[in-house]
């Protein structure tokens, strides 16, 4: 028989990255919020790479961060290196990328958790969720303890049925050999909700001092690194160099002549794997013509002597990961530490969920992370915040706070899920993002941060210092604005960069918008009066160059935004709408769009469709303001 265990506003289930990111937000937002897990020495663990951000991830990093969540001050604390990536190419697509110390991040990110007031952390499995009158009220553990709570957030990671697979061996677990969560997989199927298998994998481990450096070329961290928090201003952590080698056509004759072993190719995996993260053997299989694929040798942490073998994914049997290590340059004598190994897991079919991230079958309940199609830690703390933020917000009996893609890359990963759906474990990647000028690296604090304060995740002195530095660029732009000069002042500093005279009096601004000059030419010049610190001066100088392509993406965002504004009664009958198309009726009612936004970014829903819907919502309004 179960037992009374406890009543709480908030239940989080799973402490991964998603977990973290959900059951701080609504801690910290007012809710007394359980999190409960198969095993708190997991709590924000890194089953694959040991690593924070990267091209889209990184901006997510930020925006977490921006909105008050935990992931960019705990890998500030705990990196052993940063790189700013991508720094050749416009500022769209700059992307900080860390090196964690994996043992270190997991033991702050828990120690963070352990001191919030409002937040109490439960070793257990969970096996069921408790439902009483159509609503999500509890969930009931294996040791029969019942917890209720008015919103439950299930952020389970590759935990639902998880299966390791290595070549011909396969057995029922969870990541790095946990225990899986298989009755739960089972109650959410009893419950209606739709599954889908999917893949993902992981590269062996090999151990320090078996490297041979000499044969592989450094990766050093920046010399003046930069950071995820916008509360991180400096950091003494001491930096340690990735390698970079390469697979060699001995590694890629091993893997052929093994292929008939391969689970990926034997029809022994079911799940769908991720598309821009193949295993190494489905790298050679698709791209046949490279002669060779970059492997990065990547430090796990201070103290160990363990190294992670990135692009190095691979499901074949022990013995032949062994064969292609050793064929690799500076690892002749490699000594295997773990074996590398896929694993596959279900996941909700996202397209069940609203922008909310709450279920639509089952009011009260949320999803967030892997659960929901998605691989990569970023994307899983970027969802986890949102879930939690929203709980917090339902318990309250307040509106969502729904990202839309002009906001954040959050907003993109959120619509792109319950919109379109996944057929593979998704990946954020700059492309998806159609506002990725207004969605950079650098301004996810002027996006975000106001909707941070307003919700409760932003406290007041934060607040007021991001108001501050907000003031401060806007200032030292019209400074810029304003200051007129005479070619005689700045012609000789324009010829010394290769940049052309000028005829006839300017001002700062102009000048400043050439591609040659930065902020630094005019600012030695013409020195401000007002003070700046490095970010502040970035944020001027970005804001003046892409002046004009960003206000080109904001008119789109306008328009975006009318179509966001027209919400969708959720008790709209599609089959009555005569004219729209067989499939758009089917798709709209699956999904059950809460914009004409929305809609429209469904696939196989017309801009005819989209123009008879709202035809009929007119006439809807009209009636239903009318009383009829």
């Amino acid at each position: 028989m179960g037992y009374d265990a406890g009543n709480y506003d908030v239940i989080v289930v799973g402490a991964g990255h998603a977990g973290c990111e959900s059951a701080l937000a609504a801690a910290r937002m007012g809710c007394s919020t359980l999190m409960i897990t198969i095993n708190l020495d997991m709590v924000a663990f890194m089953p694959c790479n040991p690593s924070i951000g990267g091209p889209a991830k990184g901006h997510v990093v930020r925006e977490v961060d921006a909105l008050g969540g935990e992931m960019g001050r705990n890998i500030d604390k705990t990196f052993i290196q940063m790189r700013m990536l991508n720094t050749g190419k416009g500022p769209a697509v700059h992307a900080l990328r860390a090196q964690a110390d994996k043992f270190s991040y997991q033991h702050t990110m828990k120690e963070t958790m352990e001191k919030e007031a409002n937040l109490t952390m439960r070793q257990g499995l969970v096996e069921e969720l408790i439902v009483e009158d159509g609503k999500c009220v509890g969930v009931i553990t294996q040791t029969g303890a019942e917890y209720r709570g008015n919103a439950i957030v299930l952020t389970t990671g590759t935990y639902l049925r998880g299966k390791i697979i290595m070549g011909e061996l396969m057995y029922e677990s969870g990541p790095n050999n946990q225990q899986p969560a298989v009755k739960l997989s089972q109650n959410l199927k009893g419950l209606g909700f739709d599954l889908v298998r999917f893949k993902t994998g992981t590269p062996p481990r090999v151990h320090k001092d078996s490297i041979d450096f000499s044969q592989t070329e450094i990766q050093p961290g920046d010399e003046k690194p930069k950071f995820f928090s916008y509360e991180t201003k400096s950091s003494d952590n001491e930096q340690l160099p990735c390698w970079l080698t390469y697979t060699s056509t001995e590694t890629h004759d091993i893997i052929h002549k093994n292929l008939h072993r391969a689970p990926m190719f034997s029809g022994v995996i079911e799940g769908t794997g991720p598309r821009y993260c193949p295993s190494i053997e489905d790298k050679i299989v698709r791209f046949a013509d490279k002669p060779k694929h970059q492997i990065f040798l990547e430090p796990e942490g201070k103290n160990t002597a363990e190294y992670y073998v990135q692009g190095f994914s691979t499901s074949m049997p022990e013995d032949v990961q062994l064969q292609m290590l050793r064929s690799i340059p500076g690892l002749q004598n490699a000594e295997m530490m773990r074996n590398g190994y896929a694993i596959e897991y279900d996941a909700v079919v996202p397209t069940q969920l609203w922008p909310s991230l709450e279920t639509k079958r089952l009011p009260g309940l949320f999803t967030a992370g892997q659960i929901n199609g998605t691989s990569g830690y970023e994307e899983a703390a970027g969802q986890g915040i949102m879930a939690g933020i929203n709980a917090a917000r339902k318990v309250q009996g307040k509106e969502p706070v729904i990202l839309d893609r002009s906001q954040g890359y959050i907003g993109v990963l959120i619509d792109d899920l319950v919109t379109k759906g996944t057929n593979e474990p998704y990946r954020l990647l700059t492309s998806r993002a159609e506002y990725r000028l207004l969605l950079r690296h650098d301004n996810a604090d002027l996006r975000l941060t106001p909707i941070g304060h307003e919700i409760g995740l932003i406290p007041h002195e934060r607040y007021e210092s991001f108001l501050d530095k907000k003031e401060k660029v806007e200032a030292e732009i019209q400074r810029l604005r304003e200051t007129k000069v005479r070619p005689t002042e700045v012609n000789t500093m324009l010829e010394s960069i290769g940049s052309a005279p000028i005829q006839d009096g300017s001002n700062l601004l102009t000048i400043l918008r050439r591609p040659e000059v930065t902020y630094a030419h005019v600012g030695n010049l013409y020195p401000s009066e007002i003070e700046l610190d490095d970010e502040m001066k970035e944020q001027v100088e970005i804001q003046i160059k892409y002046a004009g392509y960003i206000e080109k993406q904001l008119l789109h965002v306008e328009r975006l935004q009318k179509m966001e504004k027209k919400k969708i009664p959720d008790n709209i009958k599609y089959d009555d709408i005569q004219g729209l198309a067989i499939e758009a009726r089917q798709k709209l009612a699956k999904i059950r769009p809460i914009s004409i936004g929305q809609a429209s970014r469904i696939s196989g829903v017309t801009p005819a469709d989209i123009s008879i819907l709202l035809v009929y919502l007119e006439h809807y309004n009209r009636v239903t303001a009318a009383g009829g």
